[in-house]
């Protein structure tokens, strides 16, 4: 994890504003731990490595913070080798998805804290050619998929994504993961057990 304060996050504070104004995203910015998650989806086109990242800006006692992870936002290419859902295998769309998202239990055999997709629609692709490269077009589907964001289950210096993700947003590190849960327990407290998911693409800071 990167955790930038000072005149280093006000300077990435002010790129992600921009880019947030020019699609009429809302960025928060009244009050401390007044969370912006924020998706950045690399522009290389591939699903193999944790290539993208979550960022959180939020403030405390006035004063921005910014955390950056090393994440995936796109399904792991085991997964989009082999579908799990019949149609193909999920990919979120990039969109500002408003109070979509709460804390609470991710996973099957192995349950954890999380936060998830609990509270409203999120909008999908679904690649079905069974191939390693994440499709970025076709038929556009929204609805409750449990697209959460979450932790990966190997080792924190793993770099092949294989089948980690079936299109949720996956953190590469455990540490990182429970760090950014404690932020976001701070303010679930302090609000209400309520978040906002903003995924974007890198090529939009530009």
């Amino acid at each position: 994890m990167a955790r930038l304060t000072g005149a280093d996050a006000e300077i990435l504070v002010d790129k992600f504003r921009s880019a947030f104004q020019n699609k009429n995203y809302a960025f928060f910015e009244r009050g401390d731990y007044n969370l912006n998650i924020v998706g950045v989806r690399n522009d290389s086109a591939s699903a193999d490595t944790f290539d993208d990242n979550i960022n959180i800006f939020y403030k405390i006692d006035g004063d921005w913070v910014v955390d950056c992870y090393p994440a995936t936002t796109e399904p792991g290419t085991r997964i989009l080798q082999r579908p799990i859902v019949k149609g193909g295998t999920a990919i979120l769309i990039p969109g500002q998805y408003r109070s979509t998202y709460k804390i609470d239990i991710h996973g099957g055999k192995r349950k954890y804290k999380a936060v998830c997709q609990r509270s409203g629609d999120v909008k999908i692709w679904r690649d079905d050619n069974r191939d390693r490269t994440p499709d970025y077009e076709g038929d556009i589907h929204e609805g409750r998929y449990g697209i959460n964001i979450h932790r990966q289950w190997g080792p924190d210096d793993r770099e092949y994504t294989g089948g980690v993700s079936a299109g949720c947003q996956v953190f590469q590190s455990s540490v990182d993961f429970y760090e950014f849960m404690e932020t976001c327990d701070i303010a679930a407290g302090m609000y209400s057990n309520s978040f906002t998911y903003t995924l974007i693409d890198e090529r939009d800071l530009v």
